[in-house]
């Protein structure tokens, strides 16, 4: 009997380019080892090897198993930590999101 299939996808985006990969894998597959099926990483050779994995949004390991629907995310890191900015244009009275004149 063959063993039951899983549909996910595996999604990266740039803000030049956007790929989404749809696969078929067997139940038990791994985000790391998804990552791999996909080959995304030769699409897209500038994904750092320790770049931030997910599923949805949600950060998880590579060693989680997928499920049937999953959309499993390689994230790029921050420019610059969302915070600290925040911080550095309150204190020039400035907010995120407006523009200078």
């Amino acid at each position: 009997m063959a063993e039951p299939k899983l549909t996910i996808s595996v999604a990266y985006a740039t803000p030049e380019r956007q790929t989404l990969i749809e696969l078929s894998v067997a139940a038990g597959t791994t985000v790391g080892e998804a990552i791999e099926l996909a080959g995304i990483r030769a699409l897209h050779p500038g994904i750092p090897a320790n770049a931030a994995l997910g599923i949805h949004g949600r950060l998880v390991p590579a060693e989680e198993a997928v499920r049937a629907g999953d959309r499993v995310e390689l994230y790029r890191p921050l420019p610059a930590d969302p915070k600290v900015t925040r911080r550095a244009l309150a204190r020039a009275g400035r907010s995120m999101g407006t523009r200078r004149p």
